[in-house]
Order: C-alpha cells, then sequence, then structure tokens
C-alpha cells in the first residue's frame, strides 16, 4: 500500500490518512508497505523530501533512543516550535517565538540506561524502536564523551549485581568530580556484593555509585555548578540534560525576571535557578522533595556572594502557595513536572506578582497554565523553544509572562 504522509505526530512519526502512523517518516513523502491496523511498520520511502537526511549515527537503525535523526536540523526545530504554537492556539492563544536553541551532539551529561546479563556476558545501552530488546551504543551522538567513557564501568556493574532475568536502570549524570551513577533493579546488596561495587566505583573512577537509593561507594562529592554555588544532589535528582540547555534556559529565566529584587522559585529542585538569581536578588525556593532541598540550602551556605535565599519544603500540588502568600514578590519562576501546575497556576493568577518565568516539559500543560494566566490579565511576552533532548520528541519551553 502506498500512502502520502501529511503530518508529524507529537512522538515524531509520520501519520498518513487513516491515521496511519509510519515511523521515520516526514510530511510530504510518499511511502509503502505494510499496513496493520493503524501503523505501517516496515515502510519504504517512495518519494523523500528535500528535508530527509542521511542519520549521523551508526546506532539509529536499531535504537529507540533518538526519534528524528533522519530530519535535518531546521526541519526539526520548526517541528518542535510547531507543536507549540498548535498548543497555545488549541487554548486560544498566541506568543511571539524567540529562535530555537538547541544543544549540540555529544552534549548529553544525564542519561537512563539499560543493563542486561545475556549468556555471553553483559549489554548496556538504550532500548530499541517500541521494543524490550537493549542495543548497545558504544558510538552514541547523543551522550557527553565523559558518560560514554562510563559504558565499560557500567557493564561491569551489570555483570556484578544484575540478576539473569532481571534488567537493570543505571542513571549516570555527569559530575564536577565525575560520573554519579544510580542504579535500580539489582540483586540485594550483601556484603560481597558491597565490596565488589565499591571496588568497581574505586577502578572507574565513579564519583558515587547508588544502589537502590542507598550510596555504596563515595570516592568525591558529586558536585555540580549553579552560578558560583556547589550543589551536591541526592542519588537520582533532577538536573537539566545539558549544560548548554541549562545555561539557555537560566538566560531565559533571568531575562524574564528581570530587575526583580525578591524572587519566589517554585518546583526549585537543588537550585538550578535560585542559586544563579541569588547574585542579583533575595530568592525563596520552594520544592517538595526536602532531600533536593536540603542539597540547595547547603550549596547557598558554602557559597560566596550571594544574598539571602530562603526555602520550604511544600507540596505545590496539594498545598499550591496562596495568592496572598506572594505579597512582596517582585517576580516569579515555576518549572513544574510534566503534569503542569494546574492548582498552583490558579492562586499564581490572582497574585498580582509583576513578572513570570515559566519552564516547561510539555507543551499541553504549559498552553493550559498560560490560559489561566491571560484570563487572569498576563501578557505573554514571548516564548522559546531550547531543544535539549536533540534528535528527540522532547520539547522544553521557556516563556515570560507580565501584567
Amino acid at each position: 500500500m502506498k500512502l502520502t504522509i501529511e503530518r508529524l505526530g507529537h512522538l515524531g512519526d509520520g501519520i498518513a490518512p487513516g491515521p496511519v502512523f509510519v515511523p521515520r517518516a516526514l510530511p510530504g513523502e510518499v511511502v509503502e508497505g505494510e499496513v496493520a491496523g493503524d501503523r505501517m511498520a516496515a515502510p519504504r520511502i517512495v518519494t523523500p523530501i528535500a528535508d530527509r537526511v542521511a542519520a549521523p549515527c551508526r546506532h539509529y537503525a536499531a535504537c529507540g533512543g533518538c526519534a528524528v535523526q533522519h530530519a535535518a536540523d531546521a526541519f526539526v526545530a520548526a517541528w518542535k516550535q510547531d507543536v507549540v504554537r498548535q498548543a497555545l492556539a488549541a487554548q486560544g492563544l498566541a506568543g511571539a517565538f524567540r529562535s530555537v536553541t538547541t544543544s549540540p551532539a555529544r552534549s548529553r551529561r544525564r542519561a537512563a540506561l539499560s543493563g542486561r546479563r545475556t549468556k555471553k556476558g553483559v549489554l548496556v545501552g538504550f532500548h530499541g524502536r517500541a521494543s524490550d530488546s537493549i542495543v548497545a551504543v558504544p558510538d552514541c551522538l547523543l551522550l557527553h564523551p565523559d558518560l560514554a567513557a562510563t559504558l565499560p564501568g557500567l557493564e561491569a556493574i551489570v555483570a556484578a549485581g544484575a540478576s539473569r532475568k532481571g534488567e537493570l536502570t543505571l542513571l549516570v549524570t555527569r559530575s564536577l568530580a565525575g560520573p554519579d551513577v544510580a542504579v535500580g533493579g539489582g540483586k540485594p546488596l550483601d556484603a560481597a556484593l558491597r565490596a565488589e561495587l565499591a571496588a568497581l566505583a574505586e577502578v572507574q573512577g565513579l564519583a558515587r555509585l547508588t544502589w537502590e537509593g542507598e550510596t555504596v561507594a563515595l570516592r568525591a562529592a558529586p558536585e555540580q555548578a549553579f552560578g558560583p554555588a556547589r550543589v551536591v544532589p541526592p542519588p537520582g535528582a533532577f538536573l537539566q540534560a545539558t549544560a548548554e540547555g541549562e545555561a539557555a534556559l537560566l538566560a531565559a529565566v533571568a531575562e524574564a525576571v528581570g530587575p526583580a529584587r525578591r524572587i519566589v522559585d517554585l518546583f526549585a529542585g537543588c537550585g538550578t535557578f535560585a542559586l544563579p538569581l541569588a547574585i542579583q536578588a533575595e530568592v525563596h525556593a520552594v520544592e517538595g522533595d526536602a532531600a533536593m532541598l536540603a542539597a540547595l540550602d547547603r550549596g547557598w551556605r558554602g557559597a560566596t556572594g550571594l544574598k539571602r535565599v530562603t526555602t520550604a519544603a511544600r507540596d505545590l500540588f496539594r498545598r499550591p502557595l496562596l495568592a496572598e502568600e506572594f505579597k512582596g514578590f517582585e517576580a516569579v519562576v515555576i518549572d513544574p513536572p510534566r503534569a503542569g501546575a494546574e492548582a498552583q497556576v490558579a492562586q499564581l493568577a490572582r497574585s498580582g506578582v509583576p513578572r513570570i518565568a515559566m519552564v516547561s516539559c510539555n507543551p499541553v500543560a504549559f498552553a493550559r497554565d498560560a490560559r489561566v494566566l491571560a484570563a487572569a490579565g498576563y501578557r505573554l511576552d514571548w516564548v522559546q523553544v531550547i531543544d535539549q533532548f536533540r534528535w528527540s520528541s522532547h520539547v522544553e519551553i521557556a516563556a515570560a509572562l507580565s501584567l
């Protein structure tokens, strides 16, 4: 069957009339293949478009870590921007879009890999497309070279700690002191395994190795730099995917809050925004994870040249800051999880705070929350797509709103 692709879906698949979902096909292309249900699993590209390129990574055919390496960078940037534009339009909103900022290849400083023992040894990598199989990625174009260098060490960890039937999750983060590795899904810790893992961490130069949340080796504090502060996040804590992406988000947030001297940072995490902003302003950081907030506080106390940073551990989904609690603040930074911050935004809309910097990883939730603020009189000044997850369908957004 021959089909013509009309558009891309949010996960990067081409969509033909039906709808029929066609992996790794682009709008305007004619494809041919067998359709089963609503999918053409193995399409042949009959008529490619000019934006089709040869995938730069040799693992792309099998690996599911990337979705759109077959499309030119300019095409991907325009597609991601259009995803956000359409989400806003669905809420009756429009914004002035700035140019997309895309992180370079080999810049991911944080990645979740999978590991499994096999009859012949071990396998560490990403899952294949729509598959539970693991694809080894020794020449991955996503991973920072420092993360790629940990692959042999991760294989040794899998050999030591994986059961024959289980699969390990290996969250690897680049820190100032070396790789920070958090492992889940492994065998129960006993004295022998603990000793073997500690020895592996030493040989492989890992800063920290944790096993199901328990630290089994700490060679050096795995610090992250947030402005002049040095923070040791708890194992597995959230961190922006690339240093370049974080810098772009921080620049956008700093511009959005402008000259504000008192700022509240909601969903503050370990201080990605709060600590650099404290160079110019007093910041009140609110976060539901007490361990992350404690790391932020220790980072602030150990830094020099920062203004006062106060913290509050609070579940902003169940106990959002009330409108009156924003009194005296000149700007708000809000960076919620994928679900957005419906309850918190409802209170923020009534707060009267003049400037809001919004960061989001979900265009639909972002647009929904922006509509609530717009209905309360806020103006959407500008929107910027920041593509930290190169070659994926993931979209990051920074925006400025003001009264």
